[in-house]
């Protein structure tokens, strides 16, 4: 089916506008303390590293000392690694050896009396390794906790991942609910969406699209899609995003294949209640944030108070940036705050083998004047 459509890419990084990586890199310096704080950062996390400097690659790390930002990566990227700092203000240090490059790691943190790093996302044999050369000092991630408030070049990538998930899906939907002598698979819906992703002008699918039919496959919120084929009667779940520039975007779809039984109409109705919940409870995000755990409970609270509270088993979102999965969590247990600036994804769902499943999910801007929503496929959900 693939090969019957024809669409040429409108998508231009160029046209992108540009990440300010050098003011990233000053706000880290304005953040290391001048009295008895951490002079120094390190940056072990590749999307901690993209972040700040703007490197893709992957190997790599930055240090952020008061005079300025160093990144270090093998010879492989020498000429990427330049390119893609160019203007940031970063010095790129190449070697050639895992081992060479480990010891010009070690010489650039020489002479920092404390050393902020990120414990939670460091392997505890690199940890220790470094830890016998430099004066390490464990720390939550400033760069990470940074990564949570958006800028408007990054919402304009997310936005245009966006677009090419909606595009990919408005060509996809006829030929799902079509019924007639060639019938889809989950592997042919897959296939579709992610090619006409890119031709919508993705550079990739931001994860594998997931295709849960059925009243087995459909139980499963996270199932890999295989050549099952969809018959009439099936719930459908179709969870999709695209990447663009490395920000990812992501939206749920759900549907009922020929006409729907009132039981699926009635419980496609309360997840489209508990989404409409979750969302409006952004509007109650002020200066000072919301908990993320309040959020989860709107959505949540009107699927408990139907008596399903134990059909849904997972959280109610996520943020969502150069990682599928960025804080903050919109889940039960969580800690975080919501605040404006977010990209979250509000997404309830119903699962229970022997019925399928439903989840409708948008991706959300969080602002000052309420949520924007960026996903705009129609949610048609049951007939």
């Amino acid at each position: 089916m693939s090969g019957s459509a024809r669409h040429h890419s409108t998508s231009d990084a160029s046209a992108l506008p540009s990440i300010d990586h050098a003011e990233r890199v000053r706000t880290i310096v304005d953040r290391l303390p001048s009295g008895d704080g951490c002079d120094a950062l390190l940056v072990l996390d590749l999307t901690d590293v993209r972040w700040l400097t703007g490197f893709t690659g992957s190997n790599g790390w930055a240090v952020v000392r008061r005079d300025g930002a160093t990144l270090g990566t093998d010879g492989r990227y020498r000429d990427r690694a330049v390119a893609e700092t160019a203007g940031s203000g970063v010095d790129v240090i190449a070697e050639e050896t895992a081992t060479a490059l480990e010891q010009r790691l070690v010489e650039t943190l020489r002479g920092a009396e404390r050393v902020a790093l990120d414990a939670s996302t460091t392997p505890h044999s690199r940890w220790t390794r470094l830890a016998a050369q430099a004066p390490l000092e464990p720390t939550d991630s400033s760069v990470r906790l940074l990564r949570q408030v958006l800028d408007d070049a990054e919402l304009a990538r997310i936005e245009r991942a966006a677009r090419a998930a909606d595009a990919a899906l408005t060509e996809v939907e006829p030929l799902l609910l079509a019924t007639g002598d060639e019938p889809m698979t989950e592997h042919d819906v897959r296939t579709e969406l992610e090619y006409r992703m890119r031709l919508h002008g993705a550079d990739d699918r931001s994860y594998s699209t997931i295709v849960a039919t059925g009243p087995v496959h459909g139980a499963r919120p996270h199932h890999d899609a295989t050549r099952r084929t969809i018959v009439e009667g099936d719930t459908v779940i179709i969870d999709v995003g695209a990447l663009v520039d490395g920000y990812h975007s992501d939206m749920t779809r759900s549907w009922v294949i020929g006409e729907a039984t009132p039981e699926q109409v009635a419980r496609y109705a309360l997840v489209a209640a508990a989404q409409s919940a979750g969302i409006g409870a952004l509007a109650e995000v002020g200066a000072s944030g919301v908990a993320a755990v309040d959020i989860d409970a709107a959505a949540r609270t009107v699927l408990d108070d139907a008596g399903y509270g134990d059909w849904y088993v997972h959280g109610t979102g996520h943020g969502v940036g150069l990682d599928i999965h960025e804080l903050p969590m919109l889940v039960r247990t969580s800690r975080d705050h919501v605040r404006w600036g977010n990209v979250v994804t509000i997404e309830p769902g119903l699962y229970r083998e022997g019925f399928g499943g439903f989840r409708i999910e948008d991706l959300v801007v969080v602002t000052e004047d309420g949520p924007r929503v960026l996903t705009q496929s129609p949610k048609r959900g049951v007939r």
